[in-house]
């Protein structure tokens, strides 16, 4: 996937962080310990895999961290740690520079490997994962320099890893860390996500309540749990999630 590809509508992009109603699902209020370990493997079960074959790795966005929590430097400063700790990666996902992937490191080391089978990038895969993996995982692109002096590949070992797709173009002389054969989760994720939108917008007074739009029948351009999208358009502050007797109420910011 090509980082400098036009971006999208900025209806549909991560809106900058500001002050508003609570979301729905909030489990941490600022004032206790922020387990987002196990938000993430909530929001993972959400993830599709039987729609790619379970050829991909559960990815979640780091901003659908936030329709479940309120303090996002808290969730940012938990993100962090656990990429130190070599148990999750992220990735800079091309359709939106505010817009990270999330995945464990397990899940992405197994789905890599198996899709590498019988390929002769394998060797040179298996060899840049160990390097990557078996200390803290921060990294989200990697220089020329790093990958020939410290990494110590070759430009003919890097061009395989480019092949592969654990490497993408950032710039000349630059790559991105990427998921292999994740294009086709961009383009479903991104049409269901206009499509959720469009529903609320198209909603009286453009609100909805949130357990009434989890209800209702998908469309053909909505492929992923309805769920997964509430949680990335509340999380991206693309709607606002208002508290009310009848529960979460899911209301169009206009942009």
């Amino acid at each position: 996937m090509n980082r400098k590809r036009a971006l999208i509508s900025d209806t549909f992009k991560v809106k900058k962080s500001r002050n508003g109603p609570e979301k729905f699902g909030v489990v941490c209020n600022g004032n206790g310990p922020v387990d987002v370990k196990s938000s993430l493997e909530y929001l993972m079960t959400l993830f599709p895999r039987k729609l790619f074959n379970d050829a991909l790795p559960t990815i979640v966005l780091k901003h659908q961290l936030y329709s479940l929590h309120n303090d996002k430097t808290l969730v940012d400063k938990e993100v962090n740690k656990l990429r130190e700790q070599a148990e999750l990666l992220m990735f800079q996902l091309g359709f939106d520079t505010e817009a990270f992937g999330l995945t464990f490191i397990s899940d992405y080391k197994a789905k890599v490997l198996a899709g590498q089978e019988g390929k002769v990038t394998r060797a040179t895969v298996e060899r840049f994962l160990e390097k990557l993996l078996t200390s803290s995982c921060t990294d989200l692109s990697f220089s020329k320099e790093k990958m020939l002096r410290e990494f110590l590949f070759t430009d003919s070992e890097i061009t395989q890893l480019v092949k592969s797709g654990v490497l993408t173009v950032r710039d000349a002389g630059s790559w991105w860390l990427s998921i292999p054969n994740s294009g086709k989760f961009t383009k479903y994720f991104i049409q269901g996500r206009k499509a959720v939108l469009g529903m609320v917008k198209k909603s009286k007074y453009s609100e909805v309540l949130q357990a009434e739009l989890e209800e209702r029948r998908t469309i053909a351009q909505v492929k992923f749990n309805m769920k997964y999208h509430i949680h990335d358009i509340v999380g991206a502050d693309l709607v606002e999630s208002i508290p009310t007797t009848s529960g979460a109420l899911l209301r169009f910011v206009e942009s």
